[in-house]
């Protein structure tokens, strides 16, 4: 099942902050500067993973990074993510692990709302706290939206095999259906697969990778090289 930031805690050998360290959302600056970042505990995800996917593969470089997500900092048993639909172009409000959790699994999230741990430091004392009411939408209001990011090389790389492996059929429906509400133009006629690819923002990649990943309608399994049966 899909956890949520308040109940799991653990201390993590070899954590050069030496300090526990909670799977959520999470602001410090003197670790992430201004970044919104989503600290993932391994050994969680990678239940998440296994029992999902059961690919036998690396939930982090052989889902999460291909999906779109960057990875800004790890440790011992912990993985700090940025990424669309998880920390970027996201409602502080409302936030959710639904991307991730797509990316990881191949399954639909369940929509769980989290907070934001906010860690303020001192000289002498590091402390945390969830943000919500005025004070939390007061600092949004002060940050600019971020602008969309550019699809990577990485998911280039994947959404070129996935869709060698689906066809240009489904690769033209499924195009037209994530860029419809994004300002990205539909795939024009005689447009390359390559010159499509690269007008699509990280978030709009992260959707298609998904869609294209997922066994059609009959089809028994999905396809790419990071995905098995049972995914």
């Amino acid at each position: 099942m899909q956890g949520t930031a308040s109940v799991e805690r653990a201390e993590i050998v070899g954590n050069s902050w030496n300090a526990a360290v909670m799977s959520g959302f999470t602001r410090d600056t003197k670790r992430y500067g201004d970044k919104l970042v989503y600290e993932a505990l391994g050994s969680k995800w990678r239940r998440y993973h296994d029992a999902h996917c059961r690919c036998g593969l690396n939930w982090v470089t052989e889902h999460a990074e291909p999906a779109g997500f960057t990875v800004v900092r790890s440790g011992t048993g912990w993985v700090a993510l940025t990424g669309p639909g998880l920390t970027e172009d996201v409602d502080e409000s409302a936030l959710t692990t639904d991307a991730l959790w797509e990316a990881v699994t191949g399954k639909p999230g369940a929509g769980w709302v989290e907070a934001v741990r906010v860690v303020e430091r001192s000289e002498a004392v590091a402390g945390d706290r969830a943000v919500t009411g005025a004070g939390g939408a007061q600092r949004r209001e002060r940050r600019p939206e971020a602008e969309p990011g550019p699809v990577t090389d990485k998911q280039l790389k994947y959404l070129t095999t996935l869709v060698g492996k689906v066809g240009r059929e489904r690769f033209d429906t499924a195009f037209d259906a994530v860029v419809q509400g994004t300002g990205i133009a539909p795939r024009g006629d005689g447009e390359r697969t390559g010159q499509a690819l690269r007008r699509l923002t990280r978030a709009a990649a992260r959707k298609l990778i998904t869609v294209l990943a997922v066994p059609a309608p009959g089809a028994g399994k999905a396809v790419g090289d990071t995905w098995a049966p049972g995914c």
